[in-house]
């Protein structure tokens, strides 16, 4: 979701209050004194609009190809543009639509998030699958990944008797309280893999079991949903409820699950980092907070925007509102780090991956502007890491990042797009 300075205030809703503990860092840190790297390539801007065929870049992920890593894949959403797959010079080689509107007066199809599942039984054989959520049919998407396949390396294998993932019927579908964030998992003790999938405008998070068919198409079944709080109890004892739109609660979107230990991190966006098991049982942790955490508001209909009140002091150091893109940079042993994107001033933050270490803040960088040929990263909503090589390009690795505000603009057009950044430099400059 795009970062609003101020964000409307849903204070009617039911609170459900929580003692929170978090660890928060003792000082705040400058995002102007963070080192800055530089992207290598981006992609050509997309357009929210009717010219554009209202593309709109959102979240990548990362394909690598195991036989020929210079041929690896980025695969990323332009919600209701489809998905767009490039080659790591960031060119364009497939554009994937999205599925139209089920009648005229219908949500039309609106890829959010994207994931991907290696090896994924199908009746034809294992498969590498991208699954996105589609949240304007409330439903998941499924691609098989096969270079050479003719048409572009993307099929889609999505079972078209699919069930919406949290409406009963389009008239719910159509109030667009649907498929948001998305993160997969594969459980290794009983080898099925899941989907776990977040609700838009509500702390809702469903763990949906992925079933391959008879057809070699793929569907899913609910096995459990969990509800995040939408109000908390502030060490002053009053309660507090993020900014949002009347009837709107604090969704999440960035979400990454570590395989080496099935931890799923969420991102309630005006909240903070929630770490959670992957099979959503167990208790959910906060393990750092916005620095908006506890600050009142009061939504203004005429302006549609929040009036900030005084802030208590209650809120993180490292992210400010709304936290974004979550994604993992592993090492082979073990180590490694949570990204997170910090929306409101344009920083990414680096947690310790290891819980053993309380998921401790581990430093931050900007993206920055490359000279007067590539810009920078604003307003970054998702973002994906590979911690591998990848041919003569990124020996050391990918960090792929989308750019809420491409430079130059076309007009009075605003541009997204995604910035493809050397992982070694990342590394480097949080090593430093």
């Amino acid at each position: 979701m795009r970062h609003r300075p101020a964000r409307p205030a849903a204070l009617a809703l039911g609170a459900v209050l929580v003692a929170l503990a978090a660890a928060v860092p003792a000082e705040a840190q400058d995002p102007a004194a963070l080192p800055a790297v530089t992207p290598r390539a981006e992609t050509v801007a997309l357009y929210d609009d009717e010219a554009g065929g209202n593309a709109d870049a959102d979240d990548p992920v990362i394909w690598r190809n195991a036989a020929d890593p210079d041929r690896s894949l980025v695969i990323a959403t332009a919600k209701e543009g489809g998905l767009r797959v490039y080659d790591l010079d960031a060119r364009l080689i497939q554009a994937v639509p999205a599925p139209p509107a089920a009648a005229p007066d219908d949500a039309p199809g609106r890829f959010n998030n994207v994931d991907l599942v290696r090896g994924l039984r199908l009746a034809q054989g294992r498969a590498d699958v991208t699954v996105t959520s589609d949240r304007g049919h409330d439903r998941l998407r499924f691609h098989r990944v096969a270079p050479g396949t003719a048409g572009g390396p993307l099929t889609d294998v999505t079972d078209p008797a699919a069930p919406p993932v949290f409406s009963s019927g389009q008239e719910e579908i159509n109030d667009q309280r649907t498929a948001y964030g998305l993160a997969t998992w594969t459980d290794p003790a009983s080898g099925r893999s899941y989907a776990l999938v977040s609700r838009r405008e509500r702390t809702s998070i469903a763990l949906l079991e992925l079933l391959p068919t008879a057809t070699g198409k793929v569907t899913y079944r609910t096995a459990r949903t969990l509800d995040l709080p939408s109000s908390f109890r502030l060490p002053n004892g009053s309660s507090w409820t993020p900014c949002g739109e009347p009837g709107e609660l604090p969704q999440v979107e960035g979400m990454v699950v570590d395989p080496a230990n099935g931890t799923l991190y969420a991102g309630q966006e005006d909240v903070g980092i929630w770490r959670l098991r992957a099979d959503l049982t167990g208790t959910p942790k906060l393990i750092d907070k916005v620095r908006e955490y506890g600050v009142p508001g009061v939504y203004d209909e005429e302006t549609e925007e929040c009036a900030a009140g005084t802030d208590p002091g209650y809120g993180g150091t490292r992210l400010a509102a709304d936290v974004e893109g979550l994604t993992l940079i592993t090492e082979p042993d073990g180590d490694g780090y949570l990204l997170a994107s910090s929306q409101g001033d344009d920083t990414f933050a680096l947690y310790d991956r290891e819980i053993g270490d309380a998921n401790e803040y581990e430093g931050g960088f900007r993206v920055t502007a490359a000279g007067s040929t590539l810009d920078g990263s604003e307003e970054c909503d998702g973002a994906a890491a590979l911690n591998a090589p990848l041919g003569s390009r990124y020996p050391n690795g990918l960090l792929v990042v989308q750019d809420g505000h491409t430079t130059p603009a076309d007009g009075d057009r605003e541009g997204t797009g995604f910035k493809f950044v050397d992982l070694g430099d990342v590394l480097d400059g949080v090593d430093d």
